[in-house]
């Protein structure tokens, strides 16, 4: 203990954290040398690779071959009981455990970069960080019109191995990446007089970004038979989402003012975004149909997934054809949501702004990115 508490002392814990990185990635590289088929195909590859690039070729899943990874557009099934190593796209308990590892480790490395350029207590940068939040679900709207391009002949805008990038989760990194980018270069120029407030030159250029996808996938709608524009969708999530939080907000508001005192209206963006998610998937689990959209989605997700099984074993089928059996996943989406934001107190905010703009920015993300992908992905009939 000592001799960690000396390195932090002459060394500093933001070092400290990019050597643990660096530590992590030769030992990953060496792992894979020395166990290749263990290690890469029948880890690495199977549940987080293969699904990135199974879904980068529009495939069914991909199975791992001598010669190499191989897409497979059909036969998924059969090759699985067979016995033979497939990858699928979407995520797995084990993707998803090793992602949220990864995300609370670089957690610790944004706030230890946030703290060397001695910003984030503000709580303005929350909003200037939403554009970015929503651009992560567009990007990835926009591979699968890239999916649906291939599908219908025509050479996307984007494709493999570039398309890899805006591909769930990696997109998530892409995103973060060009987020933190964007902040430094913001923070620098307002340290030399070129702007006036980096947090409103960050959210603007976010805004920017976002804006310039939209209108990309709104030509894409208006002028390829591959896709077409379903506005009821946009308008139906955003409204149920909006009025299910700014409820829930005003709830609190009313009977237990303390959870909203540490958050304000980050909080009710955090449960807002957690909504969209939730809305989403029930819109495109039950009710594109009454939407009039002849689109057929499916979950992605092992939570989701398993809400669904359980709802359609527990729930009367009598109920589920007239409510569907999505719905308990838009409950638990905003109670968690709300749970979240009730442990923000204002005492645990003021002693450590940084860290609490860190984690409400984090459980936004998870929730508003995601579910902007499903969103538009829809309402672009993609």
């Amino acid at each position: 203990m000592e001799t960690f508490e000396r390195a932090v002392d002459e060394y500093g814990p933001g070092q400290l954290w990019v050597g643990s990185f660096v530590a992590v990635l030769l030992v990953a590289v060496g792992a894979v040398m020395a166990a290749p088929q263990a290690v890469w195909d029948r880890f690495l590859w199977q549940y987080f690779w293969g699904p990135v690039y199974a879904d980068a070729k529009s495939a069914s899943c991909a199975e791992m071959t001598a010669s190499g990874p191989q897409p497979l557009y059909d036969g998924c099934s059969a090759a699985i009981q067979e016995g033979r190593l497939i990858a699928e796209p979407g995520y797995t308990i084990v993707s998803e455990v090793g992602y949220m590892l990864i995300l609370v480790y670089m957690l610790v490395g944004v706030y230890f970069l946030l703290e060397r350029l001695d910003i984030a207590e503000d709580p303005k940068l929350y909003f200037a960080f939403v554009p970015f939040m929503l651009l992560g679900g567009a990007l990835r709207t926009v591979e699968d019109a890239t999916d649906r391009a291939v599908d219908a002949g025509v050479t996307p805008i984007v494709e493999y191995p570039l398309s890899s990038l805006i591909i769930s989760p990696v997109i998530y990194g892409t995103v973060f990446l060009l987020t933190l980018l964007v902040l430094v270069a913001c923070v620098d120029l307002e340290q030399r007089g070129v702007i006036d407030s980096y947090y409103r030159t960050t959210g603007a250029i976010g805004g920017a970004f976002v804006a310039v996808t939209l209108l990309y996938l709104t030509f894409v709608a208006l002028t390829r038979e591959y896709a077409t524009l379903y506005p009821s969708v946009l308008i139906t999530t955003v409204m149920l989402a909006s009025a299910l939080s700014y409820g829930l907000y005003r709830l609190f508001e009313s009977y237990r003012p303390a959870l909203n005192n540490g958050t304000g209206y980050i909080g009710l963006l955090v449960i807002w975004g957690h909504a969209i998610d939730g809305v989403a998937n029930v819109l495109l689990a039950d009710w594109l149909d009454a939407l009039n959209v002849p689109l057929t989605y499916y979950p992605k997700h092992p939570a989701n997934e398993f809400i669904i099984e359980a709802t359609e074993a527990l729930q009367p089928a009598s109920l589920s054809a007239a409510i569907g059996t999505s719905w308990p996943f838009l409950i638990v989406k905003l109670a968690v949501a709300s749970l979240v934001v009730s442990l923000f107190n204002q005492e645990f905010i003021d002693d450590s702004p940084r860290y609490a703009l860190l984690l409400l920015i984090a459980v936004t993300a998870v929730g508003l990115g995601p579910g902007t992908r499903d969103m538009l992905r829809a309402t672009f009939g993609i």
